[in-house]
């Protein structure tokens, strides 16, 4: 959400650089890994032949309308509940319930029913390595690794073309959370695989819910943290990639917080602020299980394996960020 308020209300890219950053790094990582034969595309939560092209859009919308109205996406709630922030609790209490709803509950239904069947033919396949390859005589491994590095090398040059436009901290730490998100796709697709289930006999991923390779993602996770703390005596709760993922997060956010002394409580002063607050976060839970992920699920993990719907997503979330924050410029100009 910084990066697209920086840029549309001040003209400022060095937050929107910093996060291209991380996806060229990725895009990157995810391609290499990808060629080598360590991951494939083919087993994320991302290779789905059919494109639910209005899920992906109207999901990515809401999310991007939810963000701005909750005063930031799910990883930014997280951040700032770590350092006392309680608004921030109401918002991932919001969301997680919203989330829980449209994942299995009546909101699911509308989902299934009314939006999820609203797709087209991905034709060559899900991704773009796949496109490319039935363009020219090259295997899916090298089609796939050869868009990353073209998707990657574009990146880096819009990045760099103004130098002046971005410090190289903020290139760093970009990169960063790129290497994390590959580091990810690792844990979850290689030391979380397993080739035979005891059970089922199929090869099944164990570190994420859905039993497919996962990387980062907040919105599902957060929304199955508040199930397992709710219903964890049941037995069938288990911590997830995902889960770990966000209570990482917020430890850490906490400890950066204490560390540096910024710690302090701060809560909700005035009824419209919370029922805003409120609406983000069901908005939040809503459009990231209807986009497949959110600024982080669908912004980093989702466009470094170059899918199609991931690109539709973050279209999404882009647009209903920048409708939300005209609207709130326009609120505010107004009652000046």
């Amino acid at each position: 959400m910084g990066a697209i308020s920086d840029w549309v209300i001040m003209g400022n890219t060095q937050r929107a650089k910093q996060w291209a950053m991380a996806v060229a790094v990725a895009v990157l990582g995810f391609g290499f890994l990808s060629w080598r034969g360590v991951i494939s595309p083919f087993n994320t939560i991302y290779a789905n032949p059919q494109l639910s092209w209005l899920s992906l859009l109207l999901g990515g919308f809401l999310f991007g309308v939810g963000m701005v109205l909750g005063s930031g996406c799910a990883s930014k709630s997280l951040v700032r509940l770590g350092g006392g922030n309680l608004k921030s609790l109401v918002v991932l209490m919001a969301m997680g319930i919203s989330a829980l709803a449209t994942l299995r509950g009546l909101t699911a239904v509308w989902r299934v029913n009314a939006l999820d069947p609203v797709s087209i033919g991905t034709g060559p396949g899900p991704f773009v390595g796949q496109w490319l390859a039935s363009v020219t005589e090259w295997g899916t491994p090298v089609s796939s690794f050869m868009a990353a590095c073209v998707v990657s090398a574009s990146v880096i040059f819009w990045v760099f073309k103004d130098r002046s436009s971005i410090a190289w901290p903020e290139v760093v730490s970009g990169a960063g959370i790129g290497v994390l998100v590959v580091g990810l796709w690792w844990v979850s697709g290689v030391m979380g695989f397993l080739p035979e289930h005891p059970e089922t006999l199929e090869p099944v991923f164990l570190a994420s819910a859905s039993g497919r390779m996962e990387s980062m993602s907040l919105t599902a996770p957060v929304a199955y943290g508040w199930d397992a703390l709710m219903y964890f005596s049941d037995g069938t709760k288990k911590l997830s990639l995902g889960m770990a993922s966000a209570l990482g997060l917020l430890l850490g956010a906490w400890a950066h917080a204490f560390w540096q002394g910024d710690f302090r409580w701060e809560g909700f002063k005035q009824t419209e602020d919370l029922v805003l607050h409120l609406l983000g976060g069901t908005l939040m839970g809503m459009g990231g299980v209807l986009a497949m992920g959110c600024t982080i699920g669908q912004g980093l993990s989702g466009l470094s394996t170059l899918s199609l719907g991931s690109f539709l997503a973050v279209l999404g979330i882009v647009a209903g960020g920048v409708a939300a924050l005209s609207w709130q410029q326009h609120r505010a100009e107004a009652s000046v």
